[in-house]
This record gives C-alpha cells, sequence and structure tokens, in this order.
C-alpha cells in the first residue's frame, strides 16, 4: 500500500471518527445542560438520546455484564478483519470499508468509554419510527450498502 494511499485512507477514517465524536458530545452536552434530549427537527427527525448496551428486547439481563464484554470482544475481532480486508482491498471497494471502520470504530469508542452507545437520530413517518442511531451508524449502513451493489 503506497503512502498516499494509506494517507488517504488514515485521513478519511479520522474525519468520520470525529465527525461522529463531535456530533455525540453535542447532544450529550445537550443532555447535560438540560437532563434530556428530545429536540424536534421536522414532521420526520427528531433528535431523542438514549443510551445502547447493544442487548435488544433485555435479553441476557441476568449476564449482561458478560454477553456486553463477549460482543464488545466480537466487534474489536470484527473490526481487526475489517482492517486486514482493507487492506487487502486494490479497488474503489476499500472505501466502503473505510467507512464501516470509522462507524465501527466510532461505536466501539463509546462502549469502551461510556460502556453504552448513545444513540440520537429519531428518523419517522407519521407513526413508524425507525431504529434510533447516530452517525457512525450512518456511515457503517453506507458502506455495507454501497457493498452490496458493488
Amino acid at each position: 500500500m503506497s503512502f498516499k494511499k494509506l494517507s488517504i485512507y488514515l485521513f478519511l477514517t479520522s474525519f468520520i471518527f470525529i465527525l461522529d465524536r463531535v456530533s455525540k458530545l453535542y447532544i450529550l452536552k445537550i443532555a447535560e445542560l438540560n437532563n434530556s434530549v428530545d429536540i424536534y427537527i421536522s414532521t420526520y427527525l427528531n433528535l431523542y438520546l438514549i443510551w445502547n448496551k447493544g442487548i435488544a428486547f433485555g435479553l441476557f439481563s441476568f449476564e449482561e455484564n458478560f454477553v456486553y464484554h463477549l460482543v464488545t470482544i466480537l466487534i474489536i475481532l470484527i473490526t481487526l478483519i475489517i482492517v486486514f480486508i482493507i487492506y487487502k482491498t486494490k479497488d474503489f471497494r476499500a472505501y466502503f470499508f473505510i467507512f464501516i471502520l470509522s462507524g465501527s470504530l466510532g461505536n466501539l469508542f463509546d462502549r469502551i468509554y461510556y460502556s453504552s452507545v448513545p444513540d440520537f437520530i429519531d428518523f419517522h413517518i407519521n407513526d413508524f419510527h425507525w431504529f434510533i442511531f447516530n452517525v457512525a451508524d450512518i456511515f457503517i449502513t453506507i458502506g455495507v450498502l454501497c457493498l452490496i451493489f458493488a
């Protein structure tokens, strides 16, 4: 891998990671000042802070710490595999893996630092609400969708 390509990859990864961190820090600052975040943006979009521990519907609540740490270790392993894939990928698809890696690093940072991931983007149509997500999730989703179409 050339120095130029590595520099581009590191810049893009850093930019997405920082964008994710800044958005989360902004929301957390609002939560600190107001004790919650529930902001109406438009008919289709609200900002509403929730903390995601990654265990859906309360499953495994009696072993929450064990499962949480197991999922975190799995995410670390997958992230390392993605780094290897980026190194081996010689075409434009490497950028899609960079999107996934950057989002993964953003959420992994939160899992380690906060023991939970702050999600705050609430997209909805009428009473149908999509899962609440964050900027890292957007880049992971874009990367996966682009890989599917590639």
